[in-house]
């Protein structure tokens, strides 16, 4: 399939990383290579490599960077896995680091891939096709406890229960099959005052089941862990969000690695005695798409963008 790619945050992204010409670079969710791209120009004597789930994305990838500079890598694998990687090809430390949280737009788009709740299709959610757990699994054979469980967690649904509730109905009639099958559940769940918000009902349900699927909370808490410790002096790591459940970890990482608990303070200490963290916020808000983004790309309006750098 054809798909126009717009990756979002790109000039704010960019300028965030401080990219040197004879740099490393890592971007951790290469998707479609609308930033990879952008950082592949500017490091003519660097290295950019690139880790994504999707094999399509990957070969999409390819062929794109392809056309820019031989400079670049491409790695099949799930970001919670970056510094094993790296490490067992003898890098130890990069200039910089991007991550994108977003699910692509050609993942979205894609009626094979499972993600709409608008379009009736297999009901998948598989970023990286080689997982044996797709979203009709988790609705078929998901405890109902377990189902109240992550629509509660990873949706923040306050009809976790309802929700939970209409899907094993449906399922003790038949195997709940398409995305419609599920999103009709949510619906039968749902109040007419619910159901008359703006928004479709069934955003939080697919949200939470997708990252269940693709195991996202869990890979996220452990990249957070690891590659800010892959950062050079005074290299950054980028990464936009469009969850709060995402923005919220990010967020009181970065805010851990850049202060000092109990750091000792008093008039007896020299300044060099005095504790310091060892990283720094480069935005201590948020960056969000401009107004002329938001017109131009409405996939782009909960996007958030935290750069934290190595001191």
């Amino acid at each position: 399939m054809s798909f126009v790619h717009v990756p979002v945050l790109l000039n704010e992204t960019i300028e965030g990383l401080n990219i040197k010409p004879d740099g490393t670079y890592v971007d951790l969710t290469v998707g479609r290579a609308g930033h990879s791209s952008e950082i592949l120009k500017r490091i003519p004597q660097g290295k950019l490599i690139c880790f994504d789930q999707d094999e399509e994305a990957l070969e999409n990838s390819r062929e794109r960077l392809g056309l820019i500079s031989p400079n670049f890598e491409l790695i099949k694998s799930n970001f919670e896995h970056v510094s094993e990687i790296l490490n067992g090809r003898g890098i130890h430390q990069v200039d910089g680091i991007l991550a994108d949280l977003g699910v692509s737009s050609p993942q979205l788009d894609d009626p094979k891939r499972g993600f709409s709740y608008k379009e009736e299709e297999p009901l998948d959610m598989r970023m990286d096709l080689d997982n044996p757990l797709t979203a009709a699994r988790v609705c078929n054979e998901y405890p109902f406890e377990e189902l109240v469980r992550i629509l509660r967690l990873y949706g923040e649904d306050p009809d976790a229960y309802k929700i939970a509730k209409a899907i094993v109905r449906r399922r003790d009639q038949m195997p709940l099959r398409t995305t419609l099958d599920l999103a009709m559940c949510v619906k039968e769940a749902k109040s007419q005052k619910a159901l008359s918000k703006k928004g479709h009902p069934a955003k939080q349900t697919f949200q939470a089941i997708r990252i269940e699927v693709n195991h996202e909370e869990a890979a996220l808490e452990r990249m957070l862990l690891e590659a800010p410790n892959l950062l050079k002096s005074g290299g950054r790591l980028a990464i936009i969000t469009f969850m709060s459940l995402d923005d919220r970890l990010v967020k009181d990482r970065f805010r851990q690695l850049s202060t000092v608990e109990g750091s000792r303070h008093g008039p007896a200490l020299m300044p060099s005695e005095i504790e310091k963290p060892g990283f720094q916020l480069v935005n201590r808000k948020p960056i969000v798409p401009s107004a002329k983004e938001l017109d131009e790309n409405h996939r782009s309006a909960s996007a958030k963008l935290r750069i934290l750098q190595r001191i």
